[in-house]
Order: structure tokens, then C-alpha cells, then sequence
């Protein structure tokens, strides 16, 4: 599944939009009330809500061979989130990945993530072109096996990894995956940026076409490849 748009709200596009510009170096639309973001292969399209609900949490592949490139480019520009153990965490090995995290605008959770399941290796230093696209996108549900069931019956979305565990269920392929999440579950490795059931549409392709809701006024839509 290939993520090519993202649309939700945030409290304060402006701020938004000043983050993915000045921080991570990359091209932003600006409108009143909206923001539009492109990350690579995915646009980010955000709008204006101030009484808008809960945190986001995206995930940004990067290439397979420059990790630890983009994790010193990411530390001149922002401050990594971390335990207190680690600053940077390897997947568990079902997904072959290794991630970073920070704090991205309106208490939302960035990533970015090496998937080595992915033939994306690029030459030359790391720059913010190498943010390839928006490879996870978190979504709340108030029934996070029910949706993880449907998704996979109606649109051949399937379980990824090792499954639903408790109140966590990625969904979808190294490619583009729903984080399926319960409400008021903190996303990782914060305690306080926390999963609401608020709308954010997913628009992808691959898998079976059509419009499957989420749940909360959140859907995902996809698209015949063009």
C-alpha cells in the first residue's frame, strides 16, 4: 500500500506549516486555514480545527542505507525523542526496520524509519529529498481488532507483522501501514502525545479499491494505480 495523501486536522496550521518548512527543509502550500505538505511521494494536506482532538503520529521512510546520516542531519535541526535507555530503536525483526522519533508540530509524533525490506538505497549525503514519503499514519479506533478484521476482508489490507497486540494493530504492507490504535494510548516513546478518534482520510494505492471506513469520521480511500 503507497501512501499518496494524508488529510487531517491540526490546531494551528500556520505553526505546521513554519515546522515542515524551516525544520525539515521542505515545500509547503499555504492558505489560509491550510497547509499543504509534500513529503516525498505523499502530499500532507492539513487543516485549520482549534478545538481538533488528540495527537497525530506519521512515519517517514528514509533510505535503507542512510541511517545513521539522517540521524545526525535530524539532531542539527531538532531534538530526538528517546527512553531512558535509547535514542533510536530497532523494530522487532517480523518488520526489519529501525526508526528515530521526534516531536513534530501540534504535539504530533514523527518518525523515520529504515525499512531494509525495501530496495531504496540513494547515493550522497543525506537531505530532506531523502524523505521518500509517509509510510504509517495513525488512526484510533474504539475497536481496534473489529477494524483490523474488516480491513483485511473488505479491502485485502491484512495484519502486518506480528499481528494485533492489545491495543495495537499495524495494518498494510512496508510500503504504507495503519497504526490501528486505542483511544488515549500514548504514541511511542512518549507518554503524553495521545491517539483520539478524530477524522484523518488515507488515500493509497495498491490492495482493493474502494472507500472503507475507519471509524470517527476517518476513512481510507484506494485508488486504482494511475
Amino acid at each position: 500500500m503507497k501512501i499518496t495523501k494524508i488529510s487531517g486536522q491540526v490546531r494551528n496550521t500556520s505553526a505546521a506549516a513554519e515546522f515542515f518548512e524551516s525544520v525539515l527543509g521542505l515545500a509547503v502550500k499555504k492558505v489560509p486555514g491550510a497547509a499543504v505538505v509534500r513529503i516525498g511521494k505523499t502530499l500532507l494536506d492539513l487543516t485549520k480545527n482549534p478545538e481538533a482532538q488528540g495527537d497525530h503520529h506519521f512515519a517517514i521512510t528514509i533510505p535503507s542505507n542512510k541511517f545513521a546520516e539522517a540521524k545526525q542531519w535530524l539532531q542539527q535541526r531538532t531534538m530526538l525523542l528517546a527512553t531512558v535507555d535509547a535514542d533510536e530503536f530497532e523494530c522487532s525483526s517480523a518488520w526489519n526496520a529501525r526508526s528515530l522519533y521526534f516531536s513534530g508540530p501540534d504535539r504530533s509524533v514523527l518518525e523515520l524509519i529504515i525499512r531494509r525490506d525495501l530496495d531504496n538505497a540513494t547515493p550522497g549525503p543525506f537531505s530532506s529529498d531523502d524523505l521518500l514519503c509517509i509510510s504509517e499514519v495513525g488512526v484510533a479506533s474504539a475497536d481496534v481488532l473489529g477494524l483490523t478484521k474488516s480491513l483485511d476482508e473488505a479491502a485485502s489490507v491484512p495484519p502486518y507483522g506480528a499481528g494485533p497486540v492489545g491495543s495495537f494493530s499495524p495494518v498494510g504492507d512496508p510500503d504504507g501501514l495503519l497504526i490501528l490504535v486505542s483511544p488515549g494510548r500514548a504514541w511511542f516513546p512518549t507518554t503524553e502525545s495521545l491517539a483520539t478518534t478524530s477524522p484523518i482520510t488515507v488515500e493509497a494505492t495498491g490492495h482493493r479499491p474502494g472507500i472503507f471506513p475507519l471509524g470517527g469520521g476517518s476513512r481510507l480511500q484506494i485508488l486504482q494505480p494511475s
